[in-house]
């Protein structure tokens, strides 16, 4: 898969070739919390308003927390006060990929980390412009990188 990721700049760059990150139950288990495995890697939802991430207002990226990919950015980030944190777009199209979740009696766009899998949360069409779309993200899927840190977030593959 090809996707774009930080160099020692902390510019992102890309897109990159990498392998997926694939780990078993049990690594994902002692690699999480208990809440981060039942969301990232059980599809759950975490309750709306808790999370820790939804009143963050410091520049930067948040990644997967499970394989630290980056995903968001906190200039996309807007308040749906939806109770989730929101974003109107992905940091990069190729980082985030969806797929048709019917589960619940509904029909919707699950978002997934490209590289891993984890469930991050879903994708609706009523956000504003310029995309039109809400990616409604759990803070349990995501770990926050402040802008003074990207270059931390230095890929090998980047450079």
């Amino acid at each position: 898969m090809k996707v774009r990721l930080f160099n020692r700049a902390g510019q992102l760059v890309g897109p990159i070739e990498v392998a997926a990150v694939v780990k078993t139950d049990a690594e994902w288990q002692a690699q999480l919390t208990h809440e981060q495995y039942e969301i990232a890697r059980g599809k759950g939802t975490e309750a709306p308003f808790c999370g820790t991430l939804l009143d963050n207002k410091r520049d930067g990226v948040y990644t997967c927390i499970c394989c630290q990919l980056p995903l968001f950015t906190s200039s996309h980030k807007f308040n749906s006060q939806s109770g989730w944190p929101s974003f109107f777009d992905a940091v990069a199209p190729e980082n985030v990929k969806t797929h048709v979740d019917r589960s619940h009696g509904m029909v919707r766009s699950e978002i997934l980390c490209a590289r891993c899998d984890a469930h991050l949360g879903h994708v609706f069409e009523d956000g504003p412009a310029p995309t039109g779309t809400r990616h409604c993200v759990n803070s349990e899927s995501l770990a926050f990188v402040d802008a003074t840190a990207l270059a931390s977030l230095a890929d090998p593959a980047a450079d």
